[in-house]
């Protein structure tokens, strides 16, 4: 009873404090109900930072269509046991079938786009051209779902861009102005363009069902827009002379980068919002020069401190914001 009176006085004083709040105290308030959810998406980074160096090591060994085909139906595959024996044997309503459809596509066509793109360019282009995401998303969710983006998001967007681009160039910016702009830098600029759509549509079209739910059925009509893309070369495939580190590299393309990442991006776009989630998009280069540390690839230089800084400060400005 005690400790009853103990909690209502608390809650009693808390209230009655002053509504105006600094960006600091809303950040205090709403950090310790969201911290989980955002180490998710740092968890999701990850996953989808690796992509990049197992893209590029497979990419060319077999059609592009055909290589998404084959991870997207992995992944449908291994997720459907868990979500029938949760949720049932049942199809969604035909509203929901089109809402899945359409969410596919900009998935189907970025990927499609970096395993094309990765024949013509480097890891370095696409990561650098990666990072436009976060501010093109930003304008679709204006558009789409009339997201305010205020002084700190447009702040911590632009300062974002300019610490990404900065580690990825390692803080030459000569070498970012010679860069030659070529086919497949054209071809990956555009799926990034389309894949912009992605979090503000989910967030758009989110009808209240469980998101596993939805990521197996995005998941699952990739594959069927996949399967539709690759018919004319699927007969001309001679799947014995496949290696198998393609079909090991596209094993974890289905189960991280595509099967767990998608449901934790739609998970905390539901959360969070898409232009936060995007957000988390300049850290991709941050992470692939930590792996590609640990596999001894690349040594750890102080010419992209800056960069590194550039990006904590701008994460920290769109969450609060």
């Amino acid at each position: 009873m005690l400790a009853r009176y103990y909690l209502e006085g608390i809650h009693m004083m808390t209230t009655a404090k002053n509504d105006a709040k600094t960006p600091v105290d809303l950040f205090d308030q709403t950090l310790p109900r969201t911290w989980p959810i955002h180490g998710l998406m740092l968890v999701m980074v990850l996953f989808v930072a690796s992509s990049f160096p197992v893209g590029k090591l497979i990419a060319g060994k077999l059609p592009s269509d055909v290589m998404m085909l084959i991870r997207f139906s992995m992944a449908a595959l291994l997720f459907a046991p868990y979500i029938f024996i949760k949720h049932g044997l049942h199809i969604p309503t035909v509203r929901s079938l089109c809402r899945y459809a359409l969410l596919s596509l900009p998935l189907v066509t970025f990927f499609w786009c970096m395993f094309e793109a990765l024949k013509y360019t480097t890891a370095l282009n696409t990561g650098a051209l990666f990072t436009t995401v976060p501010l093109m998303t930003a304008v679709f969710s204006t558009i789409i779902n009339k997201e305010r983006t205020r002084i700190l998001k447009s702040t911590g967007l632009l300062c974002g861009a300019v610490g990404a681009i900065w580690i990825v160039f390692k803080g030459d910016f000569s070498a970012l102005l010679s860069l030659d702009f070529n086919i497949g830098d054209s071809i990956f600029l555009v799926g990034a363009l389309v894949f912009s759509l992605y979090n503000p549509l989910i967030k758009r079209m989110h009808d209240g069902e469980p998101t596993e739910v939805m990521t197996f059925w995005v998941i699952l009509f990739g594959a069927g827009w996949l399967l539709l893309l690759s018919l004319p070369e699927l007969v001309y495939v001679e799947w014995g002379k496949v290696d198998a580190m393609v079909y090991g590299g596209l094993l974890y393309l289905a189960v991280f980068t595509t099967l767990l990442s998608f449901f934790l991006t739609q998970y905390g776009i539901v959360k969070l919002g898409a232009t936060k989630v995007a957000s988390y998009s300049f850290l991709n280069p941050l992470f692939v020069l930590v792996l590609t540390i640990l596999m001894g690839s690349v040594s750890f230089s102080l010419s992209i401190a800056p960069g590194i800084l550039l990006v904590i400060f701008a994460m920290f400005l769109i969450q609060i914001e």
